[in-house]
């Protein structure tokens, strides 16, 4: 009898054990808002084992899945900020206009290439980005909706955010008052097209904004170990793996345009802000990118958030530390727009 209740009780204390380990540490050190977000993140949905690279069929599931899933939260996010949103064509390809409340008329405008992997999400799903962007920059937000991964690869994708870059200054911009910000994939494709926008003589924007950069598709650097176990949301293997291949072939991985860690900042690039949190396996990409764009001599930034977890302006935009990142960006871009 003695054993079998001892049994239970070990047993008990596995499970809990198991339990507890899905909660992630929230450090002392940052805001109350932030302790109870990072709370409600589990090793579960982390680990959540996404499509094969050309599983096409798979991928259009999931991905209707996410834009159903998010719609709510994205809702809210509108009705919160109430800015004026147009859905519009811009060298061939959809995007959103995104003017905050109370936008005054000028010519500045920011690009904004959104996170997901390359393979999810959409400009709709998320506005909880570009709407508190556009708010607390004043700036009208232009949000790409390019083709996600399996769909389109990386040379079709970079096009994509060239052709509305050339298209607003069709419309009679200069370089200067354009910027670029996007977050995780996001951020390597604002990268990755600047760099393209560049080698092809096309020039460049005032300014780039990269949170939480995917500089590097490889899982090359320290924090993809050192932070796997730490990190909330970002999980590897047969995750992110399975977006990177569908993004680009394994051979094309480490091309400048794909993760941009690896492109010669020597011929140039603008202005940059990287912000990136301790909590995060793209740490050594935010790093790593950094120390490229610092050693070529470019003005760069490195904005480092305690205890946060991957773009944690997004997803949780109105705790204060988000709060905090967008003041920083606006600070960074009103001194470099419109020189």
């Amino acid at each position: 009898m003695w054993g079998r209740t001892l049994l239970v009780v070990v047993v008990w204390e596995i499970t809990m054990s198991f339990a507890q380990a899905d909660d992630f540490s929230a450090p002392s050190t940052i805001s109350p808002e932030a302790q109870a977000a990072v709370r409600q993140f589990t090793v579960e949905a982390r680990n959540l084992k996404l499509p094969e690279a050309d599983d096409i069929a798979a991928w259009k599931k999931v991905q209707s899945q996410i834009e159903e899933k998010r719609k709510a939260a994205n809702d809210e996010c509108v009705t919160k900020y109430k800015p004026t949103i147009e859905l519009k064509t811009l060298g061939g390809v959809s995007v959103l206009d995104i003017k905050p409340k109370k936008w005054q008329e000028t010519n500045k405008v920011l690009v904004y290439t959104h996170g997901g992997a390359y393979c999810l999400y959409s400009s709709r799903s998320r506005l909880m980005s570009a709407v508190p962007m556009a708010h607390d920059t004043g700036l009208r937000v232009i949000s790409v909706d390019y083709t996600l991964a399996p769909h389109a690869k990386w040379e079709e994708v970079t096009d994509q955010v060239l052709a509305v870059i050339q298209a607003l200054r069709d419309e009679g911009r200069e370089l200067n008052e354009i910027a670029i910000y996007g977050e995780s994939a996001g951020g390597g494709l604002a990268a990755g097209a600047v760099l393209k926008m560049r080698d092809q003589g096309l020039g460049m924007p005032a300014a780039v904004v990269l949170w939480s950069p995917w500089s590097d598709i490889t899982e090359t650097g320290d924090t993809y170990a050192t932070l796997q176990g730490a990190d909330p949301l970002l999980y590897y293997p047969e995750n992110l793996k399975h977006c990177a291949d569908a993004y680009a072939d394994p051979q094309d991985q480490k091309h400048p345009y794909v993760s941009p860690v690896y492109g010669d900042y020597s011929k140039g690039f603008p202005p940059t802000l990287i912000q990136a949190g301790t909590k995060e396996i793209f740490l050594s990409n935010a790093v790593r990118h950094y120390q490229a764009l610092d050693t070529a001599g470019i003005e760069v930034k490195l904005d480092l958030y305690e205890g946060m977890w991957h773009i944690f302006q997004v997803f949780h935009y109105d705790i204060p530390e988000s709060k905090l990142a967008r003041k920083k960006v606006r600070l960074f871009l009103n001194e470099r727009m419109g020189k």
